[in-house]
């Protein structure tokens, strides 16, 4: 996708830097795996990478979001709105019927994910870590 102000890509190789000032969680031994999957991407505003997406599929065959991060100048101005819908295009696109999501229980990020649609599937209880919530999104297209 891209815009006079938007540009969504594939994940490359020169944005390991960039990739870790907005996500603390991916090991770096996973980033060339993301790079040559094709399973994240990067969001810039004005040429200026902004924003961040990665996925996996979940049981081998189900879109799993595992991280959406924008900068936080960026924050709360449509760009993860428009990040989320642009990888649900493409998971649809590729036939998947729906995509999940999660986020911790007291993190404001399920809301964000609600207003898009995502309805609560499940929750994981970790020792001592907040609730995970997971949420699931029914794609326009069905069957694979």
């Amino acid at each position: 996708m891209k815009n006079n102000m938007i540009e969504i890509r594939y994940i490359q190789n020169t944005d390991k830097v960039f990739w870790y000032t907005l996500d603390r969680h991916l090991p770096k031994s996973e980033f060339d795996l993301k790079v040559r999957d094709k399973r994240g991407y990067v969001l810039l505003h004005v040429g200026i990478p902004i924003g961040i997406l990665r996925y996996n599929l979940f049981w081998d065959n189900i879109p799993f979001c595992t991280l959406l991060y924008i900068s936080d100048k960026y924050q709360r101005q449509g760009y993860g709105k428009k990040l989320m819908e642009y990888w649900e295009n493409e998971m649809e696109a590729k036939g998947y019927s729906f995509v999940l999501t999660s986020t911790q229980a007291n993190e404001e990020a399920q809301h964000f994910y609600r207003k898009l649609g995502y309805r609560d599937c499940g929750s994981l209880i970790m020792k001592e870590e907040p609730t995970e919530l997971f949420l699931i999104k029914e794609l326009k297209r069905t069957g694979k």
